[in-house]
C-alpha cells in the first residue's frame, strides 16, 4: 500500500481508502461487510470513510464492529454529515449547529471511536449560514471528536469560501470528496486548480464509474444479474448515464491499455483517478472481500504518459467535463 497527505497536513492516509455506501448495513450481509474490512486490513488499508447516512445509520454500526479490537491510532476513520437520518425530522439533516452536534455524538457511539480524523460535510446547506456551520465543525475540532474537516461535492466558490472561515477559526479544512473517473472529470477545470492552490486534497467516489469500467457491462446486452445496474436498491438509478452502447464500446476498447499494464479494467480506472496530483485516495467499495484485494493492486501504479494520452483518445469526447455539474447536482433544499 502507498500512502499520501491529505491536504496541506501532516495527515497520512492510503491512497485506497475503503468506503461502505452502497454494501455495509443494506446491500451485503453483516458477517459479509466484515469479511471486506478485514480482508481491506490484510492488504494494508488504513483509511475507511462512513457516512451518517448510509443504510441510515446502520453502515456505521457495522464498520464499528468489523473495527473493534484494532488499533485505533493505526486507523484513519473518517465519515459526514447533511443528509436526513432518523425519523426524518425538522432538524435531523442540514448542517445546523443543532445537526452538527448531534450527529458527531451519534457518529461516534455507532463507530465506537472518541473521535473521527475527519468530519465531512456531505454536502453544501443552502438554507444555513456558511459561518453557523463552520463555527460548528471548529467546535467539534477543539472539543477533540473529530481532527480535521472536509467537504464532499462542493463548487470551488463553496470551498474557497469554507476554506478562508475554516483558517480564521484556526482549524483546516483539508479535503474535498467529489465523483472523479475517466467518465467523470468536472471537477478538473475549476475544484481541482482551486483545491491545488487552498492545499486541499481530493478523496474520490466512484472511481470504476459504478462499476461501468470494469468491462462488465456489454454493449447490446442486459446488465448481468446481480449486478448494480440490476439492483434497484444498489445504485442503478446513478448508473443509467454509462448505460449506452457508445460508452459501453468506448470502455471495452480500454482493454488492450489494461493489457499492456497487467491490470484489470477496475486497476485501470483506480490506477487512471491516482494520477491526479490533487487527489490523495481513491475510495472503493466491496461486496466480496476478493473485490478488495483486486482493488489493492492499482496502488502504486504509474501510468505512461502515452498511454494516458491514449486513454482519453478511446474515450474522446465522452467523458462529461462540465464544471456546472456540480452545482447542477446539489440538493436546492434539505431533503426533510
Amino acid at each position: 500500500m502507498e500512502f499520501r497527505y491529505l491536504g496541506h497536513s501532516g495527515l497520512k492516509i492510503s491512497e485506497i481508502t475503503y468506503g461502505n455506501w452502497l454494501t455495509h448495513g443494506s446491500q451485503v450481509e453483516n458477517d459479509v461487510a466484515t469479511q471486506c474490512v478485514r480482508a481491506a486490513l490484510d492488504e494494508g488499508i488504513s483509511t475507511f470513510d462512513t457516512a451518517d447516512v448510509y443504510a441510515n445509520t446502520a453502515a456505521e454500526t457495522v464498520l464499528g464492529e468489523a473495527l473493534k479490537g484494532e488499533r485505533r491510532e493505526s486507523l484513519e476513520i473518517f465519515t459526514k454529515v447533511y443528509f436526513p437520518t432518523g425519523p426524518r425530522g425538522k432538524n435531523d439533516t442540514g448542517l445546523s449547529r443543532k445537526h452538527i452536534m448531534e450527529s458527531i455524538e451519534g457518529s461516534l457511539t455507532r463507530l465506537q471511536t472518541d473521535y473521527v480524523d475527519l468530519y465531512q460535510a456531505h454536502r453544501y446547506d443552502t438554507e444555513t449560514p456558511l459561518e453557523e456551520t463552520m463555527q460548528a465543525f471548529a467546535d467539534v475540532v477543539r472539543q477533540g471528536k473529530a481532527l480535521y474537516i472536509g467537504v464532499s461535492e462542493w463548487t470551488a466558490e463553496q470551498l474557497r469560501a469554507g476554506h478562508a472561515l475554516a483558517k480564521d477559526l484556526g482549524v483546516q479544512l483539508i479535503s474535498s470528496q467529489p465523483q472523479y473517473s475517466m467518465l467523470w472529470r468536472v471537477i478538473e477545470d475549476e475544484v481541482v486548480p482551486t483545491s491545488r492552490e487552498l492545499g486541499i486534497s481530493q478523496i474520490v467516489w466512484s472511481p470504476i464509474a459504478q462499476g461501468v469500467l470494469t468491462g462488465k457491462y456489454q454493449p447490446g446486452q442486459a446488465p448481468p444479474e446481480g449486478s448494480r445496474a440490476a439492483d434497484e436498491k444498489g445504485g442503478a438509478d446513478m448508473i443509467k448515464r454509462f448505460m449506452n452502447d457508445d460508452t459501453l464500446t468506448r470502455v471495452q476498447d480500454l482493454q488492450p491499455v489494461a493489457d499492456e499494464l497487467d491490470l484489470s479494467m477496475a486497476q485501470l480506472a483506480v490506477a487512471w483517478v491516482l494520477q491526479n496530483d490533487n487527489v490523495a485516495a481513491a475510495l472503493v467499495g466491496a461486496s466480496r472481500p476478493e473485490q478488495v484485494t483486486e482493488n489493492v493492486r492499482a496502488a502504486g501504479v504509474t501510468i505512461p504518459a502515452e498511454l494516458m494520452t491514449r486513454i482519453d483518445e478511446v474515450l474522446g469526447d465522452l467523458p462529461e467535463t462540465d464544471g456546472a455539474k456540480t452545482a447542477e447536482s446539489m440538493p436546492k433544499q434539505r431533503l426533510a
